[in-house]
């Protein structure tokens, strides 16, 4: 079951490319190349079988493809003639392979004719296939679209059983039970149908990105004492875009527990998967998943109840070149596919590149936990013609038809006009003529000898080579625009380029800033830009809201926890400012400063005598109170007896004055009498 079905320009898009290998014994290996071409392969000696190009190749690529199933190859019986509408339903289907296509039909192909069998398209999809699954038992097609949408197809009438709509967004992955009565469908969730009356059965969390890959593990429940039912106690597998975990979900009977039983991690995202299924509870699961990096792992559980922690591999495979001689390092080499042979003891290994691939059986070993093959594959670059491919057809060409070349509308390179030929040269050289130099020979060919610098690219180049770059999906092309810092050679940038480009850019700034850190900073400032820029062109999108949708989604989930780390970063803040204060003043040393004046109060010994005394305890207060009587009585005493002896003394001498009075009066002098005092004068 291949991982990979979409364009590599979407960035929610599945990694690697629609491929499968044939039922039963995996006789055949099919492969939709990038270029719309479908290329069949023999596995046994690694030749091809057939070749196919579609007329639409170019505007309709084919996203996803799978063979008829084998339970379908049942051959025609020698006794009778059939009909055409039994052939139909029985022959054909032994080699019947469906292709899914970008713009919604779904072409049928035989490689028994090596020719097109029919096509499904009225009443179908609006929008892109992502994922064919064909009936085990009715021959009947499911498909899935971008469109939300998921349609039953009578193969044989080649119209539309029914259609209902899947999910609120596009459905990206579908399988059908073992048993032939239900359907997986999953987009953002993952939801279980009925497929006899379309309803839903089971709802499961899903995962945050698209679903890109859904299979059965188990065909028997892992309880075997209770009835089955068909579905119940089951187990599948799922796998999203950029995502490296691979879950486990069991079908259980109440409807409550909704997340997944266990997941398998993966070093890269899952572009093609394959599993051996568990017929009982004792045998294990097989499952090798061909990661983007060109590595299988290939995992051997027993599934029998909840995991918490992520199951690693129990061993993995790569392929590298030999390095030849001291300067030459080993180089990895990819693989694109790999799948379990009917033994369940070797694997099937689809390495090197998708026009030339090979094809190879290796043996599996339990003990070893790493697996490194030496191949030497630079004689196999070159297509092999041999005379085994006799059913390659090539389309019949009109006269009228025009070839479409991939390049930015409206943009023409430069053609160089010929020079003018002077003389023929003369073939044969003679003997004794002198020859012509290199000089003069690269002055001929009209080429510059002098080396130029390599600099970066000017700014009235930067918008051709941003178009270029998202419509060849050139990585190295794409980071010499996307890494500059210059706002205003950004703004121009976005003012320059193509309407056409707005889109592929804004879902190629997604991507990147669900990558490093480091490099989102930079993607914000061309999204600011391109949304600041080409805002009425976006506003004018009928398809906006999806096309959009993964970038709401990525800003929504990244500002959810911005309030959380404020509050979080205001409380550190005041907790930093009071450790670096009171460490500040833990430095600080205090002057040592003198007084220049002191001044005391008088009623301090008295307020501290008051102070001391009401700070004894309550045992003497008694004694304390009667003191203080018995010495206020003393002093009012005290004071009375000072009281009587002054008045004794004023006494005393008032008497003293009147006995100097009534001598004088006596003598006959008075002081009132001014006669007598002059003529004592």
């Amino acid at each position: 079951m291949a991982a990979g079905g979409g364009r590599v320009a979407d960035p929610l898009s599945p990694a690697g490319v629609p491929c499968a290998f044939s039922p039963l014994n995996q006789a055949y290996f099919a492969l939709a190349s990038a270029d719309g071409q479908l290329r069949v392969w023999e596995t046994a000696n690694n030749r091809l079988h057939q070749e196919y190009v579609p007329s639409a190749h170019l505007s309709g690529t084919c996203t996803c493809l799978a063979w008829a199933p084998a339970r379908l190859q049942a051959k025609e019986s020698p006794q009778r003639k059939k009909r055409k509408s039994e052939a139909i339903g029985t022959s054909n289907q032994i080699d019947l392979l469906a292709l899914g296509t970008a713009v919604g039909s779904i072409l049928l192909y035989s490689t028994v004719k090596g020719e097109l069998h029919s096509k499904l398209i009225s009443g179908g999809h609006d929008n892109k296939v992502n994922c064919i699954q064909w009936h085990q038992d009715n021959g009947c097609l499911y498909s899935c679209s971008d469109d939300k949408y998921i349609v039953e197809w009578n193969t044989q009438t080649c119209k539309v059983k029914c259609k209902w709509k899947g999910d609120n967004s596009s459905v990206s992955s579908l399988c059908i039970s073992p048993d032939g009565k239900m359907l997986l469908s999953a987009g953002r969730t993952i939801k279980l149908w009925v497929l006899e009356t379309k309803e839903i059965y089971r709802h499961f969390t899903g995962h945050a990105t698209p679903v890109s890959s859904l299979t059965f593990t188990t065909i028997r429940p892992p309880n075997e004492s209770q009835p089955f039912d068909g579905i119940t106690g089951l187990y599948f597998l799922s796998g999203a875009v950029h995502d490296r975990l691979l879950n486990v979900w069991q079908v259980r009977s109440e409807n409550k527990e909704k997340n997944a039983v266990m997941s398998f991690t993966v070093t890269d995202e899952p572009v093609y998967i394959d599993l051996a299924l568990s017929e009982n509870k004792e045998e294990p699961v097989k499952l090798a998943v061909v990661c983007r990096d060109g590595e299988v792992h290939l995992f051997e559980h027993i599934l029998n109840g909840y995991c918490k922690k992520p199951l690693t591999s129990n061993c993995t495979i790569q392929i590298a070149t030999p390095g030849k001689g001291k300067k030459s390092t080993p180089k990895p080499i990819p693989i694109l596919a790999a799948g379990f042979c009917s033994d369940k003891m070797s694997l099937l290994l689809v390495y090197g590149n998708w026009f030339q691939p090979i094809i190879e059986r290796v043996a599996l070993s339990s003990k070893e936990p790493h697996m490194c093959l030496i191949r030497d594959i630079s004689n196999c670059w070159a297509p092999k013609v041999e005379t085994a491919i006799t059913k390659v057809r090539t389309p019949v060409m009109n006269s009228e038809a025009k070839v479409l070349v991939p390049g930015v509308p409206g943009h023409h390179a430069a053609i160089k006009p010929a020079p003018p030929q002077t003389e023929e040269v003369e073939s044969k050289r003679k003997l004794g003529e002198n020859e012509v130099s290199i000089e003069e020979r690269l002055g001929a060919l009209d080429i510059d000898t002098k080396k130029e610098k390599v600099d970066l690219p000017q700014t009235n180049s930067f918008p051709v080579l941003l178009t270029q770059g998202l419509e060849s999906n050139d990585f190295e092309m794409l980071n010499k625009v996307l890494q500059t810092r210059n706002l205003n050679l950004i703004k121009r940038t976005v003012l320059r380029m193509p309407l056409h480009a707005v889109i592929p850019l804004l879902q190629e700034l997604t991507k990147r800033l669900q990558g490093h850190p480091n490099s989102a900073v930079l993607m914000v400032q061309w999204l600011k830009c391109v949304l600041t820029v080409h805002a009425s062109y976006l506003s004018t999108l009928p398809d906006l809201v999806p096309q959009l949708g993964t970038l709401y989604q990525l800003m929504e989930s990244r500002v959810k926890t911005f309030q959380k780390l404020s509050h979080l970063h205001g409380k550190l803040i005041l907790l930093i400012t009071q450790v670096t204060a009171s460490e500040k003043t833990k430095e600080m040393t205090c002057p040592a400063q003198k007084a220049k004046l002191v001044y005391e109060e008088e009623s301090s010994e008295e307020e501290s005598d008051d102070e001391i005394a009401e700070k004894d305890s309550d045992d003497n207060w008694d004694e304390d109170e009667e003191e203080n009587e018995s010495e206020k009585d003393e002093d009012v005493d005290e004071e009375n007896e000072e009281e009587e002896e002054d008045a004794e003394e004023k006494d005393e001498e008032n008497g003293e004055d009147r006995d100097v009075a009534s001598e004088k009066e006596l003598n006959g002098d008075s002081d009132l009498d001014p006669e007598n005092e002059s003529e004592e004068e």
